[in-house]
């Protein structure tokens, strides 16, 4: 069973949880992937609610977003798996099932293809309406030294448009 929120309602807890790690899901053809997020924004823009994501460009994650332009959510309710996390935020779904691997369990999207995750029951929906490739030159040096050392490795900031959110119950 799935209780709807309103996600903007829900906004602390959810940046709350980016503090210590959340999911981002993704699908393409029968390939499920998710990574441990730990940046990302929730609020309104263009009048619809929004989760901007950040994805390095050389992650699977972003090939699967560049063929299938949705993403999930999933957040964290009760305490942290810290296997999943560990497999999820340090491997690479090219080279395994990291759902799998992780004793992870698949739940149906609402509206999207995108499946949410049983075990992190918050779960926002979402559906990429803009993507912006981050300009280096453009960032202060303290932070590119801090967060960018390895050559090509930028983010790209997914704006998705919030098109449903539960939580799984």
């Amino acid at each position: 069973m799935k209780r709807k929120i309103d996600p903007l309602a829900h906004s602390a807890q959810i940046a709350q949880s980016l503090a210590k790690g959340a999911f981002l899901t993704t699908k393409a053809g029968d390939k499920v992937n998710s990574m441990v997020i730990g940046w990302g924004h929730i609020g309104r823009i263009w009048e619809r609610p929004v989760f901007v994501a950040y994805v390095r460009g050389r992650r699977f994650t972003r090939e699967l977003l560049d063929k299938n332009p949705e993403f999930t959510v999933n957040v964290p309710i009760e305490g942290y798996d810290r296997k999943a996390f560990m497999i999820c935020g340090s491997k690479s779904g090219r080279d395994m099932d990291k759902i799998s691997e992780a004793g992870l369990t698949l739940e149906a999207p609402e509206v999207i293809s995108v499946p949410g995750i049983r075990e992190y029951p918050l779960t926002l929906e979402c559906r990429v309406i803009y993507r912006q490739e981050q300009e280096l030159a453009k960032i202060p040096e303290d932070i590119q030294r801090r967060f960018y050392s390895i050559e090509n490795d930028d983010h790209i900031a997914y704006y998705g448009e919030i098109v449903a959110a539960y939580v799984i119950e």
